[in-house]
């Protein structure tokens, strides 16, 4: 499972893309599984205000089911004006 990082939450991972493995995704069935797998192993996650998260580029909510194929993008909060 491919998931593309942006802004802030690429500070955070330190980089512009995370690959998780086969053996960890198997496990995730929801992007709340996955949201919950991601703040465990990054914890500065949990210090946003909000994440939403885009599954093969169409926003998911919480109950959405994912693949282990799918592409992931975790988007940050944005401000501007």
């Amino acid at each position: 499972m491919t998931v593309l990082l942006f802004g802030v939450t690429r500070d955070i991972v330190g980089s512009g893309s995370l690959e998780i493995p086969a053996s960890e995704a198997k496990g995730l069935k929801t992007v709340e599984d996955l949201k919950t797998h991601l703040k465990k192993g990054y914890p500065g996650l949990k210090d946003l205000s909000s994440l939403a998260i885009a599954v093969n580029q169409s926003y998911a909510s919480e109950g959405d089911p994912i693949q282990d194929t799918d592409e992931i993008a975790l988007i940050p909060p944005v401000s501007g004006g």
